[in-house]
């Protein structure tokens, strides 16, 4: 499998950035242990369900992959998926909890190994004539 023949894992990457972009929201909340269901929204439950689902199709598209970065990112999803539900198998939701989950460097790991595998989908533009990186000294 090449990097270029895996399909439709933009989307699913967008939905674990946006959701840490949440959940980094949520935690700055400083809410207390609670049961999702008896207190306000918004909650961090239907985030990290989603955000474990796109883990799971982005590890599925990348399974049986001979591409050795492919391979790293989808161990790394696996350490972060197992953060992951650990937090949801809890009866209770906190700020601290997510809070935890944030600073986890399995998640960090992932969301780092996609910044740099996105860029293989940016469209390929035209370089600067002169940039200005170029011209230092």
């Amino acid at each position: 499998m090449k990097l270029t023949d895996v399909k439709n894992i933009e989307s699913d990457i967008d939905v674990v950035e946006s959701g840490y972009e949440f959940l980094l929201a949520y935690a700055a909340q400083g809410r207390p242990p609670h049961v999702e269901s008896e207190s306000p929204t918004p909650h961090a439950r239907p985030t990290l369900s989603n955000m474990a689902a796109a883990l799971a199709n982005v590890a599925a598209a990348f399974r049986g992959s001979d591409n050795e970065y492919e391979q790293v990112i989808a161990e790394d999803i696996r350490k972060a998926s197992a953060a992951i539900n650990f937090v949801l198998a809890q009866p209770r939701m906190s700020s601290e909890l997510v809070d935890n989950l944030n600073a986890s460097i399995h998640l960090r790991a992932v969301l780092t190994d996609f910044f740099l595998y996105s860029e293989v989908f940016k469209p390929i533009g035209e370089a600067p004539k002169s940039p200005a990186y170029f011209n230092v000294g």
